[in-house]
């Protein structure tokens, strides 16, 4: 039987479908992995302007859009396989199954009216038609069963991080910049074990706040440009102290994990009301909106883990020099801020890397969960199984 996965995702920024094919040495939960070939494919630009506003809180104009945008979304991730499967000269029978997480549009873990009554998430992305499409066996809708046994349903590669990443002498946290930034904290592994219990440290998980997701929209707005190069912007403009605060205030940042978040409460709308209306330089608000990530990361560790010698960073923000550089004036301890790179992982392809690895769980019917992350009562076999 194959050891070769496949791996789907869209993040919140909805900038592009991550592909990766991951190989791995045997069917054990510990087996190593390593990617194959990884990708990113574009959206169609319509699609993307429709995704991203359901992202930000927009409704959906009836349930016939909604449906007709589940199949789209299949349809564009089906395309997004195929077209790897062909650019590393592959069949679809050498593939075990595909790991696809879809598109969130909407992430309500303490439910509609933030009351814990009937929480949700929603990713768009129908597994049937993935399946039918490629001919691969297709596991998706990983979320939800965390959040139906109390969970967040997020994150959910904490897990992963730890297997590739986890050090047995320092401690260790993994920051994803995706569109919110999101850590996973790794004791040292050695040092910190019970010798009587062998039990391992625990790890943990959540989401800090919001990271591309407000720097790309409002980059967008003034702009044009999909995204901040480099920070560029931002770099033009000032810290604005008075908005910081006003941002930070915000109740959700002194929330005790765990606890996760997404577009649809870190919006531009969000962000408006925070304003005020008073007239700040665009270029000041850009460089407000970093030093709101780099806060709210630097924040968080402290917190929990101040003994964090060493930061892996992954995800999109990974390329964003002046982001990287506000938060390592902040962190901790006097960390070490690298790219996941420096350890063998791609950061551009970890979260599809993931997906690929949650597909090879489930089948195996092993938890793809961490309840000491995401909440839940226990740990869960997570997803749905579409075979061929």
């Amino acid at each position: 039987m194959s050891n070769l996965y496949l791996g789907l995702i869209s993040g919140t920024s909805v900038d592009g479908i991550d592909a990766a094919l991951v190989r791995f040495d045997d069917d054990s939960p510990h087996a190593s992995c390593r990617i194959v070939d990884a990708q990113t494919y574009a959206w169609p630009a319509e699609l993307r302007t429709r995704l991203l506003a359901l992202g930000q809180g927009g409704d959906a104009q009836s349930l016939d859009e909604l449906g007709t945008l589940d199949v789209r979304v299949a349809e564009a991730f089906a395309d997004a396989a195929l077209a790897l499967l062909a650019t590393a000269g592959l069949g679809a029978d050498q593939v075990r199954a595909i790991g696809s997480h879809g598109q969130t549009v909407r992430h309500r873990p303490e439910g509609a009216r933030f009351d814990g009554r009937f929480p949700y998430t929603l990713q768009l992305g129908d597994g049937h038609v993935i399946a039918e499409r490629s001919g691969i066996t297709t596991v998706a809708d990983f979320r939800r069963r965390d959040l139906a046994a109390g969970g967040h349903g997020a994150p959910l590669l904490p897990a992963l991080h730890a297997a590739l990443l986890q050090n047995a002498h320092e401690d260790r946290a993994v920051l994803n910049l995706g569109g919110i930034a999101n850590l996973t904290l790794l004791p040292a592994s050695a040092d910190c074990a019970d010798a009587k219990s062998n039990q391992q440290p625990t790890v943990r998980g959540f989401d800090t706040g919001p990271a591309n997701a407000l720097l790309d929209a409002w980059c967008q707005r003034h702009t044009g440009a999909d995204y901040d190069a480099d920070g560029a912007y931002a770099a033009r403009g000032a810290v604005d102290p008075d908005l910081l605060q006003a941002l930070c205030a915000d109740p959700w940042f002194a929330l005790p994990p765990p606890k996760s978040t997404g577009r649809e409460q870190f919006h531009l709308a969000w962000l408006e009301t925070r304003l005020g209306g008073c007239a700040r330089s665009p270029q000041d608000v850009q460089a407000t909106l970093i030093e709101l990530t780099a806060a709210t990361v630097a924040d968080a560790l402290q917190k929990i883990q101040p003994s964090t010698t060493r930061v892996l960073v992954c995800g999109g923000g990974v390329h964003n020099r002046l982001l990287l550089a506000r938060i390592a004036a902040r962190l901790p301890n006097h960390a070490l801020l690298e790219s996941t790179a420096a350890h063998g992982v791609d950061p551009d392809y970890i979260e599809a890397m993931g997906f690929a690895w949650l597909a090879r769980e489930t089948l195996a019917g092993r938890p793809g969960n961490l309840p000491a992350v995401t909440g839940a009562r226990g740990p869960r076999v997570l997803g749905v199984v579409h075979w061929v």
